[in-house]
């Protein structure tokens, strides 16, 4: 009996090595954190062909509708790179976090390290993930933070959740708010709900960087992913949205259209290495 249980131990263990010596599945290795390399990714913000420009610009949407837009501002997070052979750097959780303002140049550049690789896809989310949705309200700082500081009013106080794309402009065909202004106004937000299922709009976005300039990521050079970024494809996609009937679009079922209109404004257009 000893002898067959050790025979049969001997084949679990055999099984296992082979198992695991097949799988196909890349590893990230550990990476010395202290030993990273810059790279940038650019949101670059254009309705059609044009380039936006708040309050001044005018533009038609799918339906032949004119709007211009007044305020423009949208979160990205958990950036992710992958090389050609698959493996994968996720930047640390904390430094992971930025928020796109039409209105500051400055914030169009998400700035983070990586290992030193070329990269051949990158991955981001357009929002706010669950997990830090629901920390603890002292673990979301910098551009997270809800507290009554925060001027960008990205936060739903009454729901405890993130707005993650904010549109807001004038259009002839919204109909006329108290103070007279023909007024369109797009809070689209929702992680899935704290304690019970709710709207989800968080959308993973992966790029694929092959045909237009791979990531060439060095420590003595800063590499640059620049996106162009369609407005326009928020209003028209697979629902083509109308100022009309929908000139005021928050925490509603409506949502979800707009959420998934704008997880098609993102193209590569090249990289600078």
């Amino acid at each position: 009996m000893k002898i067959l249980y050790s025979f049969f131990s001997a084949i679990l263990l055999s099984a296992i090595v082979l198992l695991t010596g097949c799988s196909k599945d890349p590893v990230e290795p550990g990476y010395n954190q202290n030993a990273l390399a810059p790279l940038s990714v650019e949101f670059d913000n254009i309705v059609g062909g044009q380039k936006l420009v708040l309050n001044t610009g005018t533009y038609i949407n799918a339906l032949g509708q004119s709007y211009n837009i007044q305020l423009l501002q949208y979160f990205i997070s958990n950036i992710q790179v992958k090389k050609a052979d698959g493996t994968t750097y996720a930047v640390n959780a904390d430094s992971s976090y930025f928020l796109i303002r039409q209105d500051d140049p400055a914030t169009k550049f998400a700035r983070v390290k990586v290992p030193e690789g070329n990269y051949t896809s990158l991955t981001f989310t357009v929002g706010v993930d669950s997990l830090r949705s629901t920390m603890d309200i002292s673990k979301r700082t910098g551009v997270l933070d809800p507290g009554a500081g925060n001027h960008d009013g990205m936060y739903w106080g009454w729901n405890s959740g993130y707005i993650f794309f904010k549109m807001e402009g004038t259009a002839p065909d919204a109909p006329a708010d108290p103070t007279g202004q023909h007024k369109f106004r797009y809070h689209i937000g929702g992680f899935g709900g704290y304690s019970a299922p709710t709207i989800n709009n968080i959308k993973v976005i992966t790029i694929d960087l092959t045909a237009r300039g791979m990531a060439q990521v060095r420590k003595d050079r800063s590499a640059n992913i620049h996106l162009m970024v369609d407005i326009s494809k928020v209003l028209n996609g697979t629902t083509n949205v109308s100022f009309a009937t929908n000139p005021q679009v928050m925490f509603s079922d409506y949502s979800v259209n707009i959420a998934n209109n704008y997880a098609k404004m993102f193209v590569h257009d090249h990289t600078e290495n």
